[in-house]
């Protein structure tokens, strides 16, 4: 497919994103499969083109004075498909298989600055959320925001059971990994420019073999902060689909015992391919939403991850479509789970043990205020200085929290390169 045929697909997708409220990969699905005649190229980068305008909908929405579909896709189509300005105007042709000529409008938007734009539009923010930006990230709130607009690279950790870091890398040279920044266990794929895809890292034979494990370098960085060890009884109770849970394992070595429970039995069905792909020996799962079965194991465990149910606001690169379907009851719905959840974590945790508490979002509602507010509630807790933990749990120094706090640690993508994770270690009274 030409590019001019590439941008009207993405139109037409689009469209079904915005005005039939259809879910982005969806959406993409069907397009495809009504389309069998385009290549795995032109579908990703269809796919590539349709997540940028998302990721940036508000600053191109502004340039191009308009948030039609139309609109959007050919803001976005130059850095997308690695066309200049002139390329796009001319893709846009009116032939069958393209758009019609862009308007006099479309055509300054390509090149419209965005100086003149508002904070949260040049943030790329939701103005309704805009406030809270500030209030976490200052005078940094327009680069935080713009940093999450961009594209995500491809982490991967290396599952210490099976594997070494240069054992992975030499399996994936063709990828060009690199080592990440602040995790010792990770590898690192560059996002990709322009029309490229992600690679499909777990079609790998590496990845089939368990030996490492599609994880951001952020969540990679908070579960080793969460103090596992061999030996220890550790309690992840909001496992998911085991991330988290799998990284514990391997820092754990197959000794000790991890317990893994979500209230959403759903989320856990993933759990148990990956937990054996992985070899991890250690690992009882318990029932979903089984809550009495929690609650008698009682308060034995040294660990309790809390990987708190939040917005998602940290994973906006990765999951740009959430961004603008966001709105403020659900930051109130979340704190109330959020709340709920690190109670329940107080009943299971030993005397002296600690709560990690954890969450991919970067808004303080979810973060430091709902510490502040666990600390207020049970007597006797303290937040353990993450910066002291660092180099054993770690490695190195501990770098700086994107919100300025000096006990627990906010990851930003500006700041440090990783997705949205906020995390603060708290320990229980003796």
């Amino acid at each position: 497919m030409r590019p001019g045929a590439r941008i009207k697909a993405a139109v037409e997708v689009m469209d079904d994103i915005l005005n039939r409220h259809r879910p982005v990969a969806m959406a993409l699905a069907d397009w495809g499969k009504a389309h069998r005649f385009a290549g795995s190229g032109d579908r990703n980068a269809i796919g590539g083109l349709v997540y940028d305008a998302l990721r940036r909908k508000a600053s191109i929405s502004w340039a191009m004075e308009s948030d039609a579909p139309r609109a959007l896709v050919i803001g976005a189509a130059g850095p997308a498909l690695a066309l200049s300005p002139e390329e796009v105007i001319g893709q846009c042709d009116g032939s069958v298989h393209a758009l019609e000529p862009l308007s006099e409008t479309e055509v300054r938007g390509l090149t419209r600055p965005l100086g003149d734009a508002p904070a949260h539009v040049q943030a790329d923010v939701p103005e309704w959320l805009w406030p809270s930006f500030e209030r976490t990230f200052g005078e940094r709130a327009i680069a935080e925001g713009a940093a999450m607009a961009k594209r995500a690279p491809a982490d991967l950790r290396v599952n210490t059971l099976k594997a070494t870091r240069e054992k992975v890398a030499k399996a994936l040279a063709e990828f060009k990994p690199e080592p990440t920044a602040l995790s010792p266990v990770g590898l690192r794929v560059a996002p990709p420019a322009g029309p490229q895809r992600t690679p499909n890292l777990e079609a790998e034979a590496a990845f089939q073999a368990g030996w490492f494990e599609i994880q951001d370098e952020g969540s990679q960085v908070v579960a080793l902060l969460a103090g596992a060890g061999p030996r220890l009884q550790v309690m992840d109770l909001c496992a998911g689909a085991g991330g988290k849970t799998l990284a514990i394992a391997a820092q754990m070595g197959n000794h000790g015992q991890i317990y893994a429970y979500d209230a959403d039995r759903n989320r856990l069905k993933n759990m148990f391919e990956r937990v054996k792909r992985a070899g991890v020996r250690n690992l009882q799962v318990l029932r979903g939403g089984d809550e009495a079965a929690l609650d008698a194991l009682g308060a034995r465990f040294d660990v309790v991850l809390v990987d708190a149910p939040c917005t998602g606001t940290g994973t906006w690169r990765r999951r740009p479509d959430s961004k603008w379907r966001l709105r403020p009851q659900s930051v109130a719905e979340r704190q109330a789970e959020q709340r709920e959840v690190l109670a329940r974590a107080a009943r299971l945790v030993k005397p002296g043990g600690t709560i990690a508490y954890v969450t991919c979002s970067i808004l303080s509602e979810e973060n430091g205020d709902q510490v502040a507010w666990f600390l207020a509630q049970h007597p006797g807790y303290e937040v353990v200085p993450v910066a002291g933990l660092w180099p054993e749990r770690v490695g190195g120094t501990a770098p700086t929290s994107a919100d300025g706090s000096k006990t627990s640690l906010l990851l930003t993508p500006a700041s440090h390169g990783t997705d949205g994770f906020f995390t603060a270690i708290l320990r229980a009274p003796r």
